[in-house]
């Protein structure tokens, strides 16, 4: 059998933190449903049988009613593919969310909060969906499957051996556990980070999110494509972002100027399918205004500035000075240099020294 296996689309996320780009938002959704039809068209044009959707297709809170539509008209496109949706925590199956109060395509089956198992020729498929934002055991320990000679998958959302309390509540599972259960492959989602294919004969399988969703997410984004039987299983990434989010460093040690450092983003080689973080490092020279520079940017590619840049003073040699400007670097310098600090404390005595000193001036 052949499948195509997504997770964490996330349809009609706000991005509203994402850029001070106002168009961002907007772009990113757009792109989100091109995606979606890439998909539906590779179906179409290789045949395939299934499509598994590991949860959060969509978020709850934001989704429009024409952005189902949309979906589900393109779910028709491939009325032969038997389409299995696990809703996860920003999608779950509530009494008010689209998993329950629109009229799917035939084709497709929406998994509920208890495991279920659907059968075909060749295959049987089980599968749970999130009834809330949380769900903290999904009860598969006690599973046991019916019939080993067939083909069994597992379609869920959730967290492999959750440690700490907030992954406990997204459905935390045993990675031995699972093993143990004899699935030929788990569709997992949740994770947006791609987990297949790391050790021989995986299959338990994170795609990753299927469309970038900020600088958290660098990288390729796409789908996973399998094929499985009894003897093997071949697992193959098929990447499908239209765009791709990088970070580039930009030093300014040497750079004199403002307008010097302005030149130099400009003179920047960026392709048009990249979003671009610039990460401001080294010792600053000129004060340094993330919105002055937005302003002054010509390339609209470049949708966040995070200046992690440190004034250009020595601190050691301030010391000596015999002035109020001595004596505070003295005091901050020693405040600094206590063994218990936090980095969070660092960063606070970094930005005092910064300002007293420019007062000292």
């Amino acid at each position: 059998m052949r499948f195509v296996h997504i997770a964490d689309m996330h349809f009609d996320s706000p991005f509203v933190n994402l850029s001070d780009r106002e168009t961002l938002g907007d772009l990113k959704r757009l792109e989100q449903r091109k995606v979606l039809k890439k998909i539906i068209e590779y179906i179409k044009e290789n045949n395939i049988e299934y499509l598994f959707i590991s949860g959060d297709l969509y978020e709850h809170k934001y989704v429009k009613q024409t952005t189902i539509e949309y979906i589900n008209n393109l779910f028709k496109e491939i009325p032969k593919t038997n389409i299995f949706i696990s809703p996860g925590n920003h999608d779950p199956n509530i009494k008010n969310s689209f998993y329950n109060k629109f009229n799917w395509n035939e084709n497709v089956k929406i998994f509920k909060d208890n495991i279920e198992k659907i059968e075909t020729p060749e295959v049987n498929i089980y599968g749970y969906g999130f009834s809330d934002f949380y769900c903290t055991n999904c009860g598969i320990e006690n599973l046991v499957i019916e019939n080993t000679d067939k083909l069994n998958i597992l379609v869920i959302h959730g967290t492999i051996d959750g440690a700490s309390i907030e992954e406990k509540q997204y459905n935390s599972m045993s990675n031995k556990i699972l093993k143990n259960k004899g699935f030929d492959y788990i569709a997992l989602g949740h994770i947006h980070k791609q987990d297949y294919n790391k050790c021989e004969k995986q299959n338990i399988v994170y795609p990753g999110s299927t469309v970038s969703l900020g600088f958290d997410e660098l990288g390729k984004h796409g789908m996973i494509v399998g094929e499985l039987n009894k003897e093997k299983l071949t697992l193959e990434f098929v990447p499908l972002d239209e765009s791709e989010f990088i970070e580039i460093n930009i030093n300014i040690t040497e750079i004199l100027s403002k307008e010097e450092l302005i030149e130099k983003i400009n003179e920047l080689n960026i392709n048009k399918n990249e979003f671009v973080k610039i990460i401001l490092s080294g010792k600053r020279n000129f004060e340094i205004n993330t919105y002055e520079l937005y302003k002054l940017i010509l390339n609209q590619r470049i949708i966040k500035i995070k200046d992690k840049t440190k004034p250009n003073y020595d601190l050691e040699k301030i010391t000596n000075e015999t002035t109020l400007r001595g004596l505070f670097a003295e005091e901050m310098l020693n405040k600094l240099k206590k063994q218990d600090l936090t980095q969070d404390e660092k960063e606070i005595i970094e930005k005092a020294i910064e300002i007293g000193l420019e007062a000292l001036q």
